[in-house]
């Protein structure tokens, strides 16, 4: 969605691992080499799989199993690559050798998907995540007992609900000044987001309904990394860059990384600063309002020479009264409960 809002030089680091790198074989398996003896290395995951939205590799890198790969990874008593998946010894885990068990290329299997085992509170007791559940003990199993590795998916559990508190402790002084008028700018006084709406960025679904949000029953907003208030902000990089540090850092052993490399201190820090903002902004719309002040958005909210290249305001030009989901009868992916198209 990001990537679809934005000019083409905005997003050059999106696209390259989104559309031309993903399900080719060459991504992996290296076009001038092709050799399995390289696809089998941890670092070949490393181009796509890092970076604040999905930390894979820095969760993996300086977590326990990571150090010793890298200590390791020169001697071929310890790590040889030669041998393949299914008949691996290693002295400790590679990304492969977890997610694409015994050589199973549909890394969907072993994967941490937000939903399922992260950062969502869904019911962890559901058969689905349970057969996924008892398929991460079984390869844990290899060197740990399986007592030992439900203790780490239970740790993971708890980090998860504790970081569920602090976020959305966060979203609701977020919605609170929504809700009473006190944000600065409004959903209205903003450039369209990238599906053509003036809809909250943080209602998502059906989990917000009424006029405040600027949508209608069921509608979702659509988030916003730009050209917001920089409490929406803080609220997205919260969930969306310090819960992931928190999610992978427990999933790969990186305690660390879940709680100091801005995991759980991160978000305690935006917390503060999201509560920092609404007292400021309370404080300054009551002695506006005291002295009778009327307080009009900037115009730079709403147009600029960066803005007007974005997907949203050129739907509203070109296309009165539509959004893309409109344009798009059948999105797919992008559907998130918004009313089907005529």
């Amino acid at each position: 969605a990001w990537s679809i809002e934005r000019p083409p030089g905005d997003t050059a680091g999106c696209t390259f691992c989104h559309t031309s790198s993903e399900e080719r074989c060459s991504t992996c398996h290296q076009r001038h080499q092709f050799d399995p003896r390289v696809a089998r290395r941890a670092e070949q995951c490393k181009t796509c799989h890092w970076g604040k939205d999905h930390r894979d590799w820095e969760a993996y890198d300086i977590g326990l199993h990571g150090v010793v790969y890298q200590v390791n990874k020169w001697k071929p008593e310890q790590f040889d690559f030669s041998k393949k998946l299914s008949d691996a010894d290693y002295v400790g885990p590679t990304c492969q050798y977890c997610h694409m068990r015994g050589g199973h290329h549909n890394v969907q299997r072993f994967g941490t998907v937000y939903t399922s085992m992260g950062m969502s509170m869904a019911d962890r007791g559901a058969p689905i995540w349970n057969e996924k559940r008892d398929r991460w003990v079984s390869v844990c199993d290899d060197c740990h007992s399986p007592r030992f590795a439900r203790e780490q998916l239970q740790a993971l559990d708890e980090a998860v609900k504790d970081a569920g508190l602090k976020y959305r402790e966060t979203f609701k002084v977020a919605e609170d000044l929504l809700v009473d008028g006190v944000l600065d700018p409004m959903p209205k006084d903003l450039c369209p987001d990238w599906s053509g709406q003036h809809l909250w960025s943080l209602k998502i679904g059906a989990y917000h309904d009424g006029e405040a949000y600027g949508g209608k029953t069921g509608e979702s907003g659509e988030f916003r990394m730009s050209n917001c208030t920089d409490v929406e902000r803080l609220c997205f990089e919260s969930v969306g860059y310090f819960q992931t540090y928190i999610y992978k850092g427990m999933a790969h052993g990186s305690w660390n990384d879940a709680t100091y490399s801005d995991g759980s201190f991160g978000m305690d820090r935006w917390l503060v600063n999201v509560k920092q903002n609404a007292s400021r902004a309370r404080r300054l719309a009551t002695l506006e309002k005291k002295v009778g002040i009327t307080w009009q958005p900037e115009e730079f909210w709403k147009t600029g020479e960066w803005l007007d290249e974005l997907t949203g305001p050129y739907i509203v030009k070109n296309h009165p009264g539509k959004t893309i989901f409109d344009l798009c009868p059948d999105p797919g992916w992008l559907d998130t409960h918004h009313a089907p198209a005529e």
